[in-house]
């Protein structure tokens, strides 16, 4: 209940202040590269912090012998108002060490003053500033709220960073970069919504003056020798206002540094006046330089990166509540009339789809059916069957919507009812279906419940597990539920079109062909990436492993009768348009810190490193052993790839095995023989990759560990473990 009540405050608080936060995130861009192009000019001075007034002062009194004042501003820029040597007046920034005049100030460009003006109070002058500064602190409560439910999320401010289940883009983008862009945005947030309260008098900026007694009969001194301009760096003077009439004792210099304001004796350098500014107008500058970056480079990019990724954060958290709200339920029957009870656990919208699916078909048959979510599980008095669909959320617990059920459970009776539970999540994750798990032990701890069938899993939304649960379902209660796939089959979304430029034919010895894709659409690809083809075009998916070289994805792909997927790309013609999908598989990409890398293959999983070989312009030392049935035409072809690679230094040896010629031999057979390289490989930090059919993987992994006990004592799971050993096996 309590991770329901911040997202809806999250929600209504981002409804509320969207659209000034879209206008401020766009200016807050533009503000953040002009405030980078600033600190970028020639005429910022160094060390200033070395410096001090008495060495700073008497140069410039010789170079300009009227000087109005000095001012140093966030970016330290010094300029000067004064009138030099021959009488003509000098306005500009200069070198403080030297005096010499560097440039004339520049001002900012219309377009510039207009984003700053519409940033800051939107042309409606207070109310602008009272509009800007409610929103600001609108953004402060999005991000405390943002955070406490990643905090709810991942079970804990301990495993705040742990990794995030992914259900789609745009929920893993607004988690991951929440985390990424936290202090940033709660900074910009804290600061604007500061700078609002002081600028329209909410927080008290009353000045401390204090007023000295000044001796007269204090003998003169030069200004070199004034004690307080000794003591004070460059660095903390805002201005220096100086005398307008020179041994005037009447006219004073005017100090002002960043914490208080001196009225000093132009005469002797004792201090007249001091004026102490009060802690909020330090706290208001500090805001200021916080807020606009104007006083760092680096961090004014990290804001501007913030101001962007706000841009997104809108983007995606509308993109989310309409992936929750899209599904429309429709229930005929009350809580008092229906005998089927379906129950849905759910936090992105998902798992409520394949539910509904279930719902509607129930309907159409004629049953009483009811789709509700976990938490509003109550009472049914004429309850048959009870149907628990559920995913899991963070680390293994309740999604927002089923937080109470574990409660009401033993709160709300039934009578005697059949229960199924059928769970949703992703093996990729240790907690797969966790909670699923849980309701399934709780409600057969229930005296009024029957599990009708044990629980079922389903893993990625695999339509086919979702539809061994209907059959087995139906089967017990006589309830005909449709069974066609398309019909619990979502929209396949980041689909991209691959162009055929190039496909290899088959031969009597050789069941493998080549095919050559060139992107049509701009898509980020790397050797060890995965492409996901569609060939009936529903949620079937099937996957093969990319080599990438010179902006075409070549696949290596084995020819099965009747095979989904390899039969589907054999028949695709040259020019022919394929709609397919990029999985990116960081874990196998090239390691290119590696001082060398072995490469291990059998059968089509050689695609990946044929790629990875040609496009390793770095020239790491590269062996590749592979393993194949036959010595045909491909492995020829695999022969004259590598001598053109070994020519350009990309690969330093090939060595092939094959089972169906004489003599036999396997790829671990290649590793056994050259058992000392590869543990000096490891040893030396080298990098292991295999690729292809699970056999092969668990073969040459059983004689790597041997060989590995043997030298040095230590398991390929050690070296696994530290990321030297990268598998992509099937």
């Amino acid at each position: 209940m309590l991770v329901s009540v911040w997202r809806y405050a999250h929600l209504a608080l981002a409804i509320v202040s969207s659209v000034f936060l879209l206008l401020l995130a766009v200016t807050g861009v533009i503000l953040a590269v002009d405030a980078v192009n600033e600190q970028r000019s020639s005429y910022r001075a160094e060390n200033i912090d070395s410096l001090d007034l008495s060495q700073t002062l008497p140069n410039l009194r010789k170079i300009y012998p009227e000087i109005v004042e000095l001012t140093i501003d966030y970016g330290q820029f010094v300029s000067i108002d004064a009138v030099d040597t021959k009488g003509s007046s000098v306005k500009g920034y200069i070198d403080p060490k030297t005096g010499k005049f560097l440039g004339e100030k520049d001002n900012k460009s219309q377009f510039v003053q207009w984003v700053t003006a519409l940033h800051r109070s939107l042309f409606l002058k207070v109310t602008g500033r009272v509009i800007i500064g409610v929103v600001s602190f609108l953004l402060f409560l999005i991000t405390v709220s943002g955070l406490v439910l990643i905090v709810k999320r991942q079970q804990g401010v301990r495993n705040f960073f742990a990794k995030i289940n992914r259900d789609f883009f745009s929920q893993y983008f607004h988690v991951v970069s929440g985390r990424l862009f936290l202090i940033p945005v709660f900074i910009l947030a804290l600061t604007g919504t500061y700078l609002f309260m002081v600028r329209i008098g909410l927080l008290d900026k009353t000045n401390q003056t204090v007023e000295y007694q000044v001796k007269t009969e204090q003998a003169e001194r030069d200004i070199a020798n004034f004690s307080i301009f000794k003591r004070t760096k460059l660095s903390d003077v805002v201005k220096v206002e100086f005398p307008f009439m020179e041994d005037d004792p009447e006219e004073y210099y005017v100090l002002k540094l960043k914490d208080r304001e001196l009225t000093i004796n132009q005469l002797n350098g004792s201090i007249h006046k001091e004026v102490t500014y009060p802690f909020t107008a330090l706290a208001e500058q500090v805001s200021l330089d916080l807020h606009t970056g104007q006083t760092n480079r680096i961090w004014a990019i990290i804001l501007g990166l913030a101001s962007l990724n706000i841009l997104f954060f809108i983007y995606t958290g509308f993109v989310i509540t309409f992936k929750r709200t899209r599904i429309k339920i429709k229930n005929c029957y009350s809580t008092g009339e229906a005998e089927i009870i379906i129950l849905v656990g759910t936090e992105n919208g998902s798992t409520s789809f394949f539910a509904n699916q279930i719902h509607k078909q129930l309907l159409a048959d004629g049953q009483k059916s009811l789709l509700l979510g976990m938490n509003q599980y109550q009472t049914f008095p004429r309850a048959k069957h009870i149907i628990v669909f559920t995913s899991t959320y963070g680390l293994g617990t309740a999604p927002s919507n089923a937080s109470q059920f574990g409660k009401k459970i033993w709160t709300y009776s039934q009578q005697a009812v059949n229960f199924s539970v059928l769970g949703f999540g992703s093996k990729a994750y240790p907690d797969f279906c966790a909670y699923a798990h849980e309701i399934d032990i709780l409600l057969a701890q229930q005296s009024w419940a029957n599990r009708l069938i044990p629980l079922h899993t389903v893993n990625d939304k695999n339509v086919d597990e979702l539809i061994s649960w209907i059959h087995h379902w139906s089967e017990k209660t006589g309830i005909a539920i449709v069974s066609t796939p398309a019909i619990y089959t979502p929209k396949v979304a980041g689909l991209k079109r691959f162009r055929v430029i190039e496909k290899s034919v088959l031969s009597a010895n050789n069941s493998t062909f080549t095919v050559l894709l060139k992107p049509q659409d701009r898509v980020q690809i790397q050797s060890g990436d995965l492409l996901a083809i569609y060939p009936a075009k529903d949620q079937r998916e099937r996957f093969y492993s990319i080599g990438y070289k010179n902006g075409m994805v070549q696949l290596v792909v084995k020819l099965f009768p009747d095979g989904f997927g390899s039969s589907f790309l054999y028949q695709l013609q040259q020019h022919q348009l394929l709609e397919a999908r990029v999985l990116v598989n960081p874990r196998f990409h090239f390691p290119k810190s590696a001082p060398a890398v072995a490469l291990i293959a059998n059968g089509t999983g050689i695609a990946p490193f044929l790629g990875m070989i040609a496009e390793n312009q770095a020239k790491t030392p590269v062996r590749l052993y592979a393993g194949f049935r036959y010595d045909n035409a491909t492995t020829a072809h695999y022969r004259q790839f590598a001598e053109e690679q070994k020519h350009l230094g990309q690969l330093q040896q090939l060595r092939l095995a094959f089972s169906r010629e004489q003599p036999a031999q396997y790829v671990m057979d290649l590793i056994r023989e050259e058992g000392v390289y590869f543990v000096n490989l490891l040893e030396h930090n080298g990098c292991v990759m295999l690729c292809g059919a699970l056999q092969m993987q668990h073969d040459v992994e059983a004689v790597l560990n041997e060989i590995l006990l043997k030298s040095s004592g230590k398991t390929l799971e050690y070296y696994k473990r530290i990321g030297q050993v990268l598998t992509d096996c099937y």
